[in-house]
């Protein structure tokens, strides 16, 4: 037998036996399905029930979704978009150089003549404004429709009208308006005093620009009774970190009975945007202005008759106080309110009517909101002892400076700026040195003057017209000092640098 035909039989015999191995395997099943293959139906099942979702869970979630879209349906109506028109004339000219910041405006007129002319437009803005009664009366912030000349006002279903102020209160940035309708769907009206800390709360409003009319946005209240924000004399603010942006001013802040507890009234911002705080004018406030307005043409405030300021650690030492909240009276005025309660020089005001009070903006907000008449029972440290001291408020006149001071719309104000002194709070908002000097811009009402020249919130203004700045009180001076048609200039701190913005001071 040849090699080759031994060889060809050892392959067939190799071959046979791996074919009968496997057939007898398969018959005895020894070979036994893989691991993986074992498991497959097992994990397949075991991801299903992991990405199956309780449905109580979502019948839960669903409940909250339908109350935000049944609240919105509800409320959208009441809220209404706010256009104004504003003819601005400006005198111009080429921009200011630093030669001429150094040697002197005048020296540059009398030596360069520089082309001036005469320039009017139209400056536009938008907010929005909120349904108080049905008989066609308004409610917005006074930023909104300061110093222009129209009002035209946007409903939900696309009818528009022109609006009449019916009056205005800048210590409160607030603003009641007309338009001639009947039919309109006011707001339900909720108690800003029960809002909780954590509560839902939805904000309406018109951001922006038109195309976002009637944006709803979803939050809580972040705090209560925030004070010391710099923006009116007044302030007792809700925040929210529900989104408001420029053009939400002026709209609802309502709770998930759909009820009206806030006009939604500013950001704290460093971007221009929503960073998640803002603050809303409570209802119980809201209620009273407009009433006020509506009833006696003017808003009317109580008055206690006393100096205050706040407590800082030195002082609160030197009294020895253990805290440094409430409010020193630094003095007490002849036959005032104070002085009939027996209110004395060093007294310390830490409650109203059982409410604590943390400073004099609190306190100033308190007794303002108070009508005149009325008792309000102050709880006193005196001589490291508390006691309660009931006063009956009198009114608070224009000749009544302490505690709260009424006064017109500043020239600041009249361009677009909000202002604040530096104090503490402020420098560590604004990130600014505990020394700094000047005042602060705290906002800039969109598509003012001072928006157009290129403010931003945050500028700290050092010198009007090479003339340093050292409060708001001068600055204001400073500013009405300057003739109808004159040139501003203003060097301000932006972060690190340093930047001139100039523009002429418009007319009345």
């Amino acid at each position: 037998m040849s090699s080759k035909s031994v060889g060809q039989r050892i392959w067939i015999f190799v071959l046979s036996g791996i074919i009968i191995g496997l057939m007898i395997g398969a018959g005895l099943e020894w070979t036994s399905q893989s691991p993986a293959n074992q498991s497959a139906p097992a994990q397949q099942e075991q991801a299903q029930k992991t990405s199956q979702v309780n449905p109580e869970d979502i019948a839960v979630a669903e409940q909250l979704s339908n109350v935000f879209a049944s609240v919105a349906d509800k409320t959208n109506p009441s809220v209404v978009t706010i256009f104004t028109e504003t003819t601005v004339s400006l005198r111009q000219r080429l921009p200011i150089s630093p030669f001429e910041e150094f040697f002197g405006e005048e020296f540059f007129k009398r030596f360069f003549q520089q082309p001036e002319g005469n320039r009017e437009y139209t400056q536009r803005g938008l907010g929005s404004g909120v349904i108080m009664r049905k008989d066609g009366i308004l409610v917005t912030n006074n930023h909104v429709i300061r110093g222009v000349d129209k009002i035209n006002v946007s409903l939900l279903d696309g009818r528009e009208f022109e609006a009449r102020v019916e009056g205005t209160d800048s210590l409160t940035d607030l603003a009641v308006l007309t338009i001639d309708a009947n039919d309109l769907q006011p707001i339900k009206l909720g108690d800003s005093d029960r809002s909780r800390v954590g509560e839902w709360v939805l904000a309406i409003g018109s951001p922006l620009n038109p195309q976002l009319q009637h944006t709803v946005t979803a939050g809580i209240i972040s705090a209560r009774g925030r004070s010391g924000v710099g923006l009116t004399t007044y302030e007792d603010y809700i925040q929210t970190d529900a989104a408001i942006n420029p053009g939400n001013s002026g709209g609802a802040l309502v709770n998930l009975r759909g009820e009206l507890i806030g006009i939604n009234a500013a950001i704290a911002t460093r971007t221009g945007g929503n960073m998640g705080i803002g603050f809303a004018i409570p209802v119980n406030l809201v209620q009273k202005v407009m009433t006020d307005i509506l009833e006696k043409g003017r808003v009317v405030r109580g008055w206690l008759g006393v100096t205050i300021q706040d407590i800082d650690p030195e002082i609160g030492k030197a009294l020895g106080l253990k805290t440094t909240k409430g409010v020193l009276i630094t003095q007490v005025q002849e036959g005032t309110p104070a002085e009939k309660a027996g209110l004395k020089t060093e007294d310390v005001i830490i409650k109203v009517n059982g409410d604590a009070v943390n400073n004099t903006t609190e306190l100033a907000t308190r007794i303002a909101s108070t009508s005149p008449g009325k008792e309000v029972t102050l709880t006193v440290i005196r001589d490291g002892k508390e006691r309660k001291i009931t006063a009956t408020l009198g009114e608070l006149e224009s000749g009544n400076l302490p505690l709260a001071q009424r006064r017109s719309e500043s020239t600041y104000e009249k361009v677009g700026l909000q202002l604040s002194n530096i104090t503490p709070g402020v420098a560590q908002k604004y990130n600014l040195k505990e020394d700094q000097r000047g005042v602060v811009v705290t906002a800039v009402d969109p598509g003012s003057l001072a928006s157009q020249a290129g403010f931003r919130p945050g500028d700290v203004i050092l010198k009007l017209n090479r003339k340093d700045v050292k409060s708001v009180e001068e600055f204001d001076d400073m500013m009405d000092d300057v003739k109808e048609g004159g040139n501003l200039l203003f060097y301000i701190q932006r972060g690190e640098g340093n930047l001139f913005i100039a523009f002429t001071k418009p007319g009345k």
